[in-house]
């Protein structure tokens, strides 16, 4: 029995060719196009973060200076200036203020507050909340600078507003108590961000949750840990990373006490700096950034695997 030929198939027009090749992907772009679009902000990233970043790493591995013969022709030194660091006891002394500044100002005093304010003000409308809301936030837009000249007249020694206010002629926090100073100001000056991301997070914990755990004899501390906290989980986590992230690096410190007196305030951020650009060591400060680079790598797998992990 004879089989039925089908007759040959059209062949495709070019245009519905292109149409499919550019459609391969959700955007319906192409492989092409989508990396043109891609090619600008890859080439500012290349040129602003991967290539100092590898600047950085290679000059850790020599000796070079911002003065003197090692500025002219810098050697290769390999681990040295790592294992200098390492051995240095004003890096450790460093190290263990950066870790003070993160667990007071950041894990401690912007989580807490921020969560403190946003749980105030979950259920809180008009004037009120707007005002609380627009002063924090006020203080983590304006530049650094201001805030720090600002702090620095108020708890100056000598006619400080703070003194003024107290009547405690000769009081001198910063210089007193320099990081119980700089802890209290990146508190002020970051809670903003954790409130904000609180407050959204709060609005996704479904009232009748709450309404259930009230009516169940629960007390606040309970619902809190039994109710909220497990639905805001991912929030708390990401916004830990973020902050102590972001407080490890901070700068601020050094406009407030310029790491002094004696040191008793200098953390990673401000070590880096003296060392790399006031004593003119740069391939020994390309090392310790090295150093905090890996610190901080540490910190992201931790709070990633945290956040993925089952609750």
């Amino acid at each position: 029995m004879a089989q039925a030929i089908s007759p040959p198939e059209a062949p495709e027009a070019p245009e519905v060719r292109a149409e499919a090749r550019y459609s391969s992907d959700a955007a319906g772009l192409g492989k092409a196009r989508a990396g043109a679009f891609m090619a600008p902000a890859l080439l500012l990233i290349a040129v602003f973060l991967v290539f100092p970043a590898l600047w950085v790493l290679y000059l850790g591995l020599t000796n070079y200076r911002l003065t003197g013969a090692a500025a002219a022709e810098p050697r290769f030194v390999g681990l040295d200036n790592l294992f200098d660091a390492v051995s240095n006891p004003t890096f450790w002394d460093s190290t263990w203020l950066t870790v003070q500044f993160v667990l007071g100002s950041a894990v401690i005093g912007q989580v807490g507050l921020g969560f403190t304010i946003a749980w105030l003000l979950r259920e809180r409308r008009g004037v009120v909340k707007r005002l609380v809301e627009g002063l924090v936030i006020l203080a983590w837009i304006l530049p650094s600078a201001i805030v720090s000249f600002l702090w620095v007249a108020l708890l100056d020694r000598d006619g400080g507003t703070l003194n003024a206010l107290l009547g405690l002629p000769g009081f001198a926090p910063l210089l007193d108590h320099p990081m119980l100073s700089i802890i209290v100001f990146n508190t002020w000056r970051g809670t903003a961000f954790s409130m904000m991301l609180y407050g959204a997070a709060l609005g996704n914990v479904p009232p009748s949750h709450l309404e259930s755990a009230r009516l169940a004899g629960a007390s606040g501390w309970q619902q809190l840990r039994d109710v909220v906290f497990p639905h805001i989980r991912g929030h708390i986590l990401t916004n830990l990373l973020l902050i102590s992230l972001w407080t490890f690096n901070d700068f601020t410190p050094f406009l407030l006490t310029a790491g002094g007196p004696d040191g008793k305030s200098e953390v990673l951020a401000v070590h880096v700096y003296k060392v790399a650009l006031q004593s003119g060591e740069l391939g020994y400060g390309a090392a310790v950034s090295t150093i905090i680079l890996l610190i901080n790598l540490v910190v992201a797998v931790f709070y990633l695997r945290l956040l993925r992990s089952k609750k």
